[in-house]
C-alpha cells in the first residue's frame, strides 16, 4: 500500500484532486495513475478521501470524501445531514444513497449532468451536442432558478428496516442500512407518515407512494419469512387510518391487501390513473407532465401526431403517454400499447376502457413486434434502465414509423441505442433534457428521432 494513504478509525484515506465528473454520480481522481472513483466532491476541489473499495490489485477504487481541503465555489451546505458524506463519516459512518449530489448548487448540479450526456453521446454515438439540463417546476415552493431547494419532488420511496425494526436507508453499493428521521426530498405525503416512528419489526423493505394530486397513500410491506399476521396487525395499527397499505412479495410479484387499495390514483395530462403499488410511474411531482409534453410537443410539431394517425406506446406502464396519445390520433386513428409487467397491464386496460381506439397488449416488445407487423406514423419508447438493445432498435427500424420518441432516464444506454439507430441510417432531430432527480446524479432524456435524409 502507497505511504500516502494513512489508516484512520474508518478505513484507509488519501488526498486526491478532483478531476471530470462521469456517469454514476462520482467524479474521477487519480493517485499514482490508478483512477479512484470519488464520490461527494466537484471538479477542481483538493479533497481528503475515504476508500471504500481499494483492493490492491483493482484497476481502480471507490472513495467517498470526507474533508474538503480546497472547497469549488458551487459548493453548498448539504441540506440533508444523513446524507451528507463529510458529517456522515466524522460520525464513523456512511452517508446514505439517493442525494449525492446535495453539497451542490442546483445550477451546477445541471451543468455536471449535461456533460455527462455529452460525453456519453460523444462516446457511443459519435454525436456532438451541448444540450441543457432544464430544470423541472415549480413543486411545493420549489424555485426554477439556482436559488431553489430542489426538495419535496419524491412522490415515491423506498426504505430499508435497521434490525432494531426502524425506518432507514441504504448507504450506496452497501448492505448497511443507515436509521432515518426525514427523506427531504419526498413529498410532505411521504414524510407525514412518519414512518420512522413506526417499530417495522418482521419487514425487510418499505415502499411508499403518495400521489401528487393529493389522493390517498399506499404504503407497500415486505415481510421477512417468518412473519406472522399478528406482527403485521400491529404494524398496521401504528399507521394513520386513512392510508391504504398492503404486503409485498417481490419475488413472486404479488401484493395481498391489508387495508383499503393496493393500488394509487395518479393524474396528469388531463387523465386519471390506477398504478398498482408494484407498478411503475415517474417519481417526480411534475415529471408525468412535463415528459408527456416533450413527447406530444415534438410528434405534433413534426406532424407526425395529428387526427387518423397511427402510433404505438411501447414500455406504456400504467397509460401515461397512451391516454394523451389517443386524444391526438382521435377514433379514426389507433394506439397500441405495449407493456410487459402483467399487473401493470391490467391497469393501462382498466385506464384506457373508454377508449376504443387503443389496443392494450401485454407481452415483451419485441414479440409483439415479431407477431404484430405493422405500419406506425410514430412510435413512443421509454424503455427501462438498461434501454431497448440493438435488436429491438432493429426491429423499430424495420417497422418504418416516420418519428420515434426515445425517452430514457440513463444516459448511457440512451446514448448507446442512439448509435444503433444512427448505423440503421436514423438521425437524432431533437434532444430535451430535465432534472427530474434533483441531487441526485440522474435526469431524464426525450429524444426525437427520423429516418436520415
Amino acid at each position: 500500500m502507497s505511504p500516502d494513504i494513512q489508516t484512520t478509525s474508518t478505513g484507509l484515506e488519501l488526498v486526491v484532486d478532483i478531476g471530470p465528473v462521469a456517469h454514476g454520480g462520482h467524479c474521477v481522481a487519480r493517485h499514482e495513475g490508478r483512477v479512484v472513483f470519488v464520490r461527494h466532491g466537484i471538479p477542481g476541489e483538493r479533497v481528503r478521501v475515504r476508500l471504500t473499495d481499494a483492493e490492491e490489485k483493482a484497476k481502480f477504487w471507490r472513495g467517498d470524501v470526507v474533508e474538503v481541503l480546497d472547497a469549488s465555489p458551487d459548493r453548498v451546505p448539504h441540506f440533508w445531514r444523513t446524507a451528507d458524506s463529510v458529517v456522515s463519516w466524522a460520525h464513523g459512518r456512511p452517508p446514505v444513497g439517493g442525494a449525492e449530489l446535495g453539497h451542490v448548487s442546483l445550477q451546477r448540479q445541471r451543468s455536471l449532468k449535461a456533460q455527462v450526456l455529452a460525453e456519453q453521446l460523444r462516446r457511443l454515438a459519435a454525436v456532438e451536442l451541448s444540450p441543457e439540463v432544464e430544470a423541472v417546476g415549480p413543486a411545493n415552493g420549489e424555485k426554477t432558478d439556482d436559488g431553489g431547494a430542489g426538495l419535496a419532488w419524491r412522490t415515491r420511496a423506498s426504505f430499508g428496516v435497521t434490525q432494531s425494526g426502524g425506518l432507514g436507508m441504504h448507504a450506496h453499493r452497501s448492505d448497511q442500512v443507515i436509521p432515518v428521521q426525514e427523506m427531504p426530498l419526498a413529498v410532505d405525503g411521504i414524510n407525514a407518515l412518519r414512518l420512522w416512528d413506526v417499530d417495522l419489526q418482521g419487514i425487510e423493505r418499505v415502499e411508499v407512494a403518495a400521489p401528487a394530486n393529493g389522493s390517498r397513500p399506499l404504503v407497500l410491506l415486505a415481510p421477512a419469512p417468518g412473519t406472522r399476521a399478528k406482527r403485521l396487525n400491529s404494524i398496521l395499527s401504528q399507521l394513520p387510518a386513512d392510508v391504504s397499505v398492503a404486503s409485498y412479495d417481490p419475488l413472486k410479484n404479488e401484493t395481498l391487501q391489508l387495508r383499503g387499495r393496493t393500488w394509487v390514483q395518479e393524474s396528469a395530462a388531463g387523465h386519471d390513473y390506477r398504478v398498482t403499488g408494484a407498478g411503475f410511474w415517474q417519481i417526480h411531482r411534475d415529471a408525468p407532465e412535463t415528459l408527456v409534453g416533450a413527447v406530444t410537443g415534438f410528434l405534433h410539431d413534426g406532424g407526425f401526431l395529428e387526427p387518423g394517425a397511427a402510433v404505438a406506446d411501447l414500455y406504456a406502464g400504467a397509460g401515461l403517454f397512451t391516454a394523451p396519445l389517443a386524444d391526438a390520433v382521435g377514433e379514426t386513428g389507433s394506439v397500441l400499447s405495449v407493456e410487459g409487467a402483467p399487473g401493470t397491464s391490467r391497469d393501462a386496460r382498466k385506464n384506457l376502457h373508454g377508449s376504443p381506439q387503443v389496443e392494450i397488449v401485454q407481452g415483451k416488445v419485441e414479440r409483439v413486434l415479431r407477431q404484430r407487423p405493422r405500419q406506425f406514423d410514430a412510435l413512443i419508447l421509454d424503455p427501462p434502465r438498461a434501454g431497448a438493445g440493438k435488436a429491438v432498435v432493429s426491429q423499430l427500424i424495420d417497422s418504418k414509423p416516420r418519428a420515434i420518441a426515445y425517452v430514457s432516464c440513463d444516459p448511457s444506454s440512451f446514448a448507446r441505442d442512439i448509435g444503433y439507430f444512427q448505423q440503421g441510417g436514423w438521425q437524432m432531430a431533437g434532444l430535451r433534457a430535465f432534472d427530474l432527480y434533483p441531487h441526485t446524479h440522474h435526469l431524464e432524456t426525450v429524444a426525437l428521432l427520423t429516418p436520415r435524409g
